[in-house]
């Protein structure tokens, strides 16, 4: 069993640095898309290479986009596995938002091609598992694992409403990725709500006049 894979540390200007539970395979997961009114929410499960380390690794919002999209190459040609998990609009309309980022969740680590041995999640649950698993609080800025599981989830969710945008650039979703800005707010209200959008969220409910 590798120590270095045992004890990675993360520095964090926040928090105490993370010290890594003994494990031999380490997993982590993050989740982007809770907040938009739009989309999917998409997760990312990540299993770093301790022969091939990632300097520059960090929370995903606090890296500036030439620099997560370089890392977000990086970690897919260093990474021993990695894999994406989503819930679709309909299945957070179902299930809830959280419901549905727990079931993405379980879709990412589910698909990775190496089975961890131990999960970490960014934030204060974990989804059930078939393996060990613990929540970090500030995770994707303390665990190098889920630092990099936010990058991927966020360069991927990113890329999907740029694609959305070219599809419907009368509501601005490559600036504001649909999260409910004042200036999504506004377009919501005057064209109403795509087939993309997440009904049971109070915004789009009251723009199809459901509330």
């Amino acid at each position: 069993m590798n120590n270095r894979s045992r004890y990675r540390v993360m520095k964090s200007t926040e928090m105490e640095p993370f010290v890594y539970p003994i494990a031999s395979c380490i997993a982590g997961v993050d989740e982007v898309g809770r907040g938009p009114l739009v989309g999917a929410v998409v997760t990312a499960a990540v299993i770093l290479d301790p022969a091939n380390v990632i300097v520059g690794l960090a929370d995903s919002k606090k890296l500036s986009e030439k620099k997560r999209l370089a890392l977000y190459d990086e970690i897919k040609e260093k990474a021993l596995c990695w894999s994406l998990g989503r819930a679709e609009p309909e299945e957070i309309d179902q299930l809830n938002i959280l419901h549905a980022t727990m079931l993405a969740m379980q879709r990412a680590v589910a698909r990775l091609s190496i089975q961890p041995d131990l999960v970490l999640i960014d934030g204060n649950r974990c989804p059930k598992l078939p393996m060990k698993s613990l929540a970090v609080v500030k995770g994707d800025n303390r665990v190098a694992e889920i630092s990099a599981a936010s990058i991927l989830a966020k360069v991927t969710r990113d890329r999907e409403m740029e694609e959305l945008d070219l599809l419907f650039p009368q509501y601005g979703f490559a600036q504001h990725k649909g999260y409910p800005t004042a200036f999504h707010l506004d377009k919501l209200s005057q064209f109403g709500a795509t087939e993309h959008y997440r009904k049971s969220f109070a915004p789009v409910r009251r723009a199809l006049g459901l509330e």
